[in-house]
């Protein structure tokens, strides 16, 4: 069966995705058939840039349409929760960028929803699914590191003046924004539960965290430190230290082209190109988490091994327990679900 997506939104991680997907050479039986916007006139913008069939005026109309099976929905955060309780209560699975959810109370109930309806859905969380990270997977696993104690991660980029980051009704949040980034390495590497979290941050006047410093501790008294920061660049790379010596994925880590194995071995890895031009780095990437779907959506799960529900549960926790510690509260913290 052809796998028929529909793009809601037509912003620029949504250009991203699609050009990812349509300058990739073999994504396979699966086709963007569809996108919507909340004003059709970008919409229709969108689809001819992207050679895109059908436009709809709504993402109601979109939703409720034969269409389409499966909705990629790059809105900004508050809306994540909304959009993908209206395509799943349509009969329609489900990518969601990163954060899933506001926080854990929307996680969950949204997850819920998937389930009672038996449909896919995943938090886009494409790192997972980059070449490299199957390489240090691979690199940890063969115990050539030894036994894992240390991660660093830094993710520093000068974005504390655009919108979707420093207003808080817009979901702004620096651990929200790019912490996700760096929280996914620390549970990609222990895939545990931290025992203890601790986290510092810098607050704007809208009461959005723009600087972050993560501690968490896991069993055995391993740890990792995570820098996120929306005022500067950093060096954007991650590192894991074992007893044996360390891997390290280069800038920019949360889908990076090179990797310095534990041996000192630099492997890259080529993404394919593209004719029109990305607005985020290495962002041809995303086409594997695209795959990802198509493949597990053709299996019948309702979920992905490599980025599942649990995984989404606990990575929102962990935000919730940041923005706790920091001094950021949202309004849908007050609210029920």
């Amino acid at each position: 069966m052809t796998i028929r997506w529909g793009i809601v939104t037509s912003g620029k991680i949504s250009h991203d995705f699609v050009n990812a997907f349509n300058s990739f050479p073999n994504v396979g039986d699966q086709v963007i058939a569809a996108v919507a916007a909340r004003d059709k006139s970008r919409a229709e913008k969108f689809a001819k840039t992207h050679k895109i069939a059908k436009v709809f005026a709504s993402y109601d109309e979109m939703a409720r349409s034969s269409d389409i099976d499966v909705a990629y929905i790059g809105a900004l955060n508050p809306d994540h929760f909304e959009l993908s309780k209206l395509f799943l209560e349509c009969g329609k699975h489900v990518l969601c960028e990163k954060p899933l959810c506001m926080n854990y109370k929307e996680t969950e109930s949204l997850l819920n929803i998937a389930k009672s309806k038996k449909l896919f859905i995943m938090e886009a969380v494409w790192s997972r699914f980059a070449p490299s990270y199957l390489a240090l997977e691979k690199e940890i696993q063969s115990g050539k590191l030894g036994d894992v104690q240390f991660v660093e991660v830094n993710f520093g980029v000068p974005i504390e003046n655009v919108d979707r980051l420093r207003k808080k009704d817009l979901g702004g949040s620096a651990v929200l924004d790019i912490g996700i980034y760096a929280l996914q390495f620390a549970q990609f590497v222990f895939r545990e539960e931290p025992v203890k979290v601790m986290a510092v941050g810098e607050i704007n006047n809208d009461g959005v965290d723009v600087v972050d410093t993560i501690i968490l501790e896991y069993s055995d008294n391993r740890r990792a430190v995570l820098n996120v920061n929306a005022k500067i660049k950093l060096w954007n790379k991650a590192t894991v230290y074992g007893t044996k010596g360390r891997v390290t994925v280069e800038d920019p880590f949360h889908f990076p082209d090179i990797m310095i194995h534990s041996d000192g071995k630099v492997e890259n890895f080529a993404l394919h190109t593209s004719a029109l031009e990305y607005n985020f780095g290495n962002s041809a990437g995303l086409v594997y988490e695209a795959l990802e779907v198509a493949r597990c959506i053709k299996q019948g799960l309702t979920e992905s091994p490599r980025m599942s529900h649990e995984e989404s549960l606990l990575l929102a926790k962990l935000r919730d327990i940041v923005r706790k510690q920091v001094g950021v509260h949202f309004e849908v913290d007050d609210t029920e679900v």
